[in-house]
Parts: C-alpha cells; structure tokens; sequence
C-alpha cells in the first residue's frame, strides 16, 4: 500500500462526485492518476438484485408477507416498471462518475432532519491519557495538532499513500473532504462546503474552551506549520483568556434538530459579527474542544461514559457547548485525560479517519528533539457573539433538547478481553463473520427472533464510492442460532452451520465491496421512480420492505492499529448501534441503544455478546477436540 502515491481527485474540467459538497467553480485541479484508473460503479442486474431481495426478506418476514412481496417482485419484473427504472439507472450511471454517491449524500445525510449529535456522528475514543491537569490537556492537545498537520501535508503535497484491496487501489477522494469543510444548516436540506480548495485556503484551526471559540493559526508566515512548543503557547494564552465561564454555550445550537438549528442559524448569522464569527470556525482545518473534567465514575464505566461524552459532550452542564457538531472534524481533549474526537459524517466513512487517528497518534509517540526559537506570535483572535434576546432562547431550547437527548442515550462498551481475531483465525474463519454471528446469536437470545441487521460495506474500489450494505441476517446465520439454542443438536452440526453462516456472510460481503449488492440499487431505482415522476412501485410500498428498511442492528467494523472504541447512536427508536474494532487479543465493542425504549438495553444485549462470542469459542474447542 505505501510508497504508491496519490495524485487528485480531478482531471481539469471534471464534475466533481458530490456537486452538493463543493459548487463546480471551486474543482481543485488535480491530476488524481489512480482516479482515472478506477472503474465506475455498477448497475447490478435487476433480475439478480429482485433473487437475493427476497432471499434476504426469508428469516425475517412472515411466510404470508414473503408470498405478498414475491408476487409485487414479480410484477415489478414483468410489468416493465423495473425495467424502465433499470434503465433510466444505467443512462445515469453513463453520465456520471457515479450514478450513487450524490444522491446517497442527500438522502442519508443532508435530507435527514435529525440531529447529527447522537444520530449520524460517530465517536471515536483514544486510550485514556495519563494527565490530569492543564499542563498535559495543552500538552497533548499540540502535540495532536502537530501530528493532524503533518497529515494535511501528505493531502496538500499530494503525497498520501494509496490504499488498496486485494491489490486493487482504493478511492482516495474522502480524504479530500476531511479538513476545513463543515456541515452548513438549511431550513429543509442542508449543505457541505470544502474551503481547502480556492485561492486562498485556510491557515487557521479554531480552539473551543469554556464555550469560547478562538481562531489559531497555525502557520507561520513563510508557510512552515507552528512547532509543538509555539502551539503550545497559543493553547496557553487560549485557556488564559477563556476562564470566564459565564458565557453562553453558543455551540449547543448545533446539536439541534435540522430544521430548528437551519431557523436558529438564519437568525444568529443576521448580526454581522455572528456572521463572521461562525464563517471562521466553517473556514477552520478542524477544531479542538478543550474540555473540561468529567464527572468521576469507576473504571468499569469509564470507557461507556467517555463514548457517550464522544457523541453527545455530556449534556449541557458539562461539554455539550463545547463542540460545534457541524464541523466535520472535531478533537476532543479533556483536563482528566479523556480524549478521542466526534467526526461529522456526510463527506467521509470511518476508514480515512481512522487512518488520520493511527497517523496522528504514531506522530505523538516520536521523542520530541526540536526546540523551536519563541518567537513572539500574535494572540489568538477570540470570536464575538452578540446575544439578542432571539438567540438567548434558541440556546436555552438546545440546552433542554441536548439535556433530553443525553439522558436517553444508553452507552455501554464492552472491552472483550478472552480473545481477539486470533481465535476465528485459528480455526480459519472470518474474524468479521464470527463476530457478525456473535451478534445474531446474542439478538436471537434475547428477543427469540432474528432481525434486519445492516453491516457498512466500503464501495471504495469504484470512482467516488461511499458504502452499501452487508446484509448479516440470512437463512444461514438464523439456522445456526436456532442450532445453538436447540438441546438436540450436536456440536458438530453447530460448527457445520457456523462456518456455512460465516462462509455466506463472506460471500455477501464480497458481493456489497464489488458493487453487487441490493441496498443502494433498490434506492436507486426508488429515487430513479421519483425522479421520472412516476407512481411508487408497490415493492417500495411493501411491509417487507418497511421490516428490511428497519435496522434492528446497525453494526459496523472499524479496523484500527490504535487500541480505540468508535461508536454511534441506533438506526432506529428500538435498535442497537454496534460499532467493533477487532485486535489480535481483543475486541472493542461499543453498544448504544435508546433508554426510552423498553425492549432495549445497552448493557444487557453486551453480556449477550459476551456469552455469545465465549459459547462459539468453546464449540469450535469442543469440537476440534473431538476430532482429534
């Protein structure tokens, strides 16, 4: 993978794959060689996509409902409806880079009206640091910006290495819309703007402490990046100046509902300062939130209280003010010690951050030899808010709301500590397909059904390509849970049903990275339906369809060298989130659901996982012992 370089994303001219991130007239012109060589993403074949649809509908749809979706299916094939959407996906696939990307970035993320805290922003948390007061908060905090603009000079001299897959290369262009692009509100549908291309792109970070924003260059005037001692002083004057605590928590605006924050924004940019002030933290590379303590709790609850403080700040007595969740990168470094960051999710998956969280925590671990010469550097500029009457109620609103959110927002990490990829490795399976199957076996013991269960699969091998989805629960894996509670079934014929379920679910996964699977082409045609103005299909109308659509599990791998946790909140109101970082001798799992629903709990369904991943370790023991 390393020493392959990347060039841009763009030929001179070309469209650019999210024309809602960034408006024609800004295209950077890169000459991205390895863009050019990557293929377009498919059109699966409609009569392949309509097969496995039904067969994925067969563990979780009623025998009754299955005969209903058949004959739609059916009609959907022969009627000619589908395919004259196929088609109409096929011209658009001729026409485009990629016939997905734009539209999959409207409809998950800038159409949906939810509040990006706890809903779509993932958390990701580093290992616990061992500082506890102001001196290695500062510290800490520049040797982390030292390392992130390190980073940004692989990006800015385009010398970032390629990532490739099975000797294939991987499209770099998510980590072109990482640093200096935020998230903008609208009333009905918001935006993403990248300020790292034009003329002049930012040289600034903004620094959040107290719930005051500060701008921090972080470049000298000949262009050099600051060194860990100069940034370190800036960070000093930074806390100096913001030890006023009484300030209003202008950031918690953002962690509102979509349509109220696209009303509130309006409201807070009519004064000219505001204005300024918030297009100076849009503008930055990313931001740093400078947090205060936690409150104190055992070691066991640690990890689960600092992923929810990743994802929503605490609440709004604590960090919640602290953040300003529009913008896509945010690092969070706390005074006891805690730190990770809350990433923003339209323009990027997890795997580029996650490459940014290894590269920058490599950087910090080199012994520090330069001492820079201090030179005296002006103070950083601290960013002025007026507070009309108006904007005071918008933040008390926001206060309430966060307040709500956090208390019903169930966290609970769970730190398998027994084993790690080593063990399905041994026995030559899938580390993901086990884990995966950990997953359905808990779920099955605890709710005695299976359900929709989505896995996030990269479409990176294409131009521009974001995610599709691995459909775990199939007639494989939900006969192998139903063989692990059933008394009379050996063990052998329990190993012979796992590795079948973990050998599907690979081949399902293979499918969704090769572009062959059915999630992202059914909305295709749902949107191509839309756009030709054309009645709904009945498929899309179907209960089965509404079951499949409804992501009881929402799971996702994030492979990280760092020994970290990343986590997200629930698909839906009765749903788990599970986020997993599979090591050697490991497993970190990072499990949410929402305290306002009776059917789920966090901690619950994590001791199910616990039983479930230590019950399939001992069958396959079992089982090689035997044949010994």
């Amino acid at each position: 993978m390393l020493g392959v370089l990347v060039r841009a994303a763009l030929r001179p001219g070309m469209v650019k794959q999210c024309r809602l991130v960034k408006p024609v007239t800004q295209i950077p012109e890169r000459s991205m060689v390895h863009q050019e060589g990557l293929p377009k993403l498919p059109v699966p074949p409609l009569k392949q996509t309509c097969e496995r649809y039904l067969a994925m509908l067969e563990p979780i749809v009623s025998e009754e409902e299955l005969g209903h979706t058949r004959k739609l299916v059916e009609e959907f094939l022969k009627g000619g409806v589908g395919e004259r959407l196929q088609k109409g996906l096929e011209r658009r696939a001729r026409k485009t880079e990629n016939w997905l990307s734009e539209w999959w970035m409207q409809s998950a993320y800038l159409d949906c009206r939810m509040p990006v805290a706890v809903y779509t922003s993932p958390g990701i948390v580093l290992p616990r640091m061992h500082f506890h007061d102001r001196q290695g908060q500062m510290r800490f905090a520049a040797k982390l910006i030292a390392g992130v603009l390190e980073f940004k000079n692989m990006i800015d001299t385009d010398t970032l290495p390629v990532e490739s897959l099975g000797g294939k290369p991987l499209c770099m262009d998510q980590y072109y819309q990482i640093l200096s692009s935020c998230r903008i509100p609208g009333p009905k549908r918001d935006t993403v703007v990248n300020h790292a291309i034009g003329k002049t792109p930012p040289t600034h970070i903004t620094i959040v402490h107290n719930f005051q924003f500060f701008i921090l260059v972080v470049y000298n005037s000949d262009g050099t990046p600051l060194t860990v001692d100069q940034i370190y002083m800036q960070l000093e004057k930074i806390w100096n100046s913001s030890l006023q605590t009484n300030k209003e928590p202008i950031g918690i605006l953002t962690s509102q509902h979509r349509n109220t924050w696209g009303k509130a924004y309006n409201n807070l940019i009519k004064d000219k300062t505001n204005k300024e002030s918030v297009r100076a933290i849009q503008k930055s590379i990313f931001t740093v939130c400078l947090d205060a303590p936690m409150p104190r709790v055992s070691d066991e609850l640690y990890q689960s209280r600092v992923a929810a403080q990743m994802l929503h700040g605490g609440g709004a007595r604590w960090n919640s003010g602290n953040r300003w969740f529009d913008k896509t990168i945010q690092f969070i470094v706390g005074e006891d010690g805690t730190c990770g960051l809350v990433y923003e999710h339209a323009p990027a998956e997890g795997p580029p951050i996650v490459f940014l969280i290894d590269y920058v925590v490599k950087c910090m671990q080199r012994t520090e030899i330069v001492r820079s010469p201090m030179v005296p550097l002006a103070m950083p500029q601290k960013l002025r808010f007026n507070i009309t009457t108006d904007v005071k109620r918008d933040i008390e609103n926001a206060k309430q709301n966060m307040n709500i959110m956090v208390h019903d927002l169930d966290v609970k990490v769970l730190m398998f500590s027994h084993f790690g990829k080593n063990v399905p490795k041994q026995h030559n399976l899938s580390p993901d397909g086990f884990v995966q199957m950990a997953f359905q076996l808990a779920y099955l013991r605890m709710y005695n059904v299976c359900c929709s269960t989505y896995e996030s699969a990269s479409l990176r091998m294409f131009q521009y390509g974001r995610t599709d989805a691995i459909r775990v629960t199939t007639a494989d894996s939900h006969s192998f849970a139903q063989a692990m509670e059933d008394p009379d079934k050996q063990n052998a014929e329990r190993v012979e049903l796992l590795r079948k379920a973990v050998q599907i679910h690979k081949e399902n996964t293979s499918n969704a990275i090769h572009g062959q699977a059915i999630d992202r082409h059914l909305l295709g045609l749902k949107l191509q339906g839309i756009e030709d103005l054309t009645s709904m299909p009945g498929i899309f109308m179907d209960t089965s369809y509404a079951v499949a659509e409804h992501y009881h599990l929402s799971t996702s791998q994030v492979g990280s060298k760092t020994d970290c946790v990343m986590c997200f909140g629930p698909m839906v109101p009765d749903g788990y989130g599970v986020c997993y970082n599979p090591m050697d001798e490991h497993i970190n799992i990072a499990i949410t659901a929402f305290n306002s629903c009776e059917e789920t709990n966090a901690a619950k369904f994590a001791r199910a996982v616990k039983d479930a991943l230590l019950d399939m370790r001992a069958l396959l023991e079992d089982t090689a012992t035997a044949e010994q």
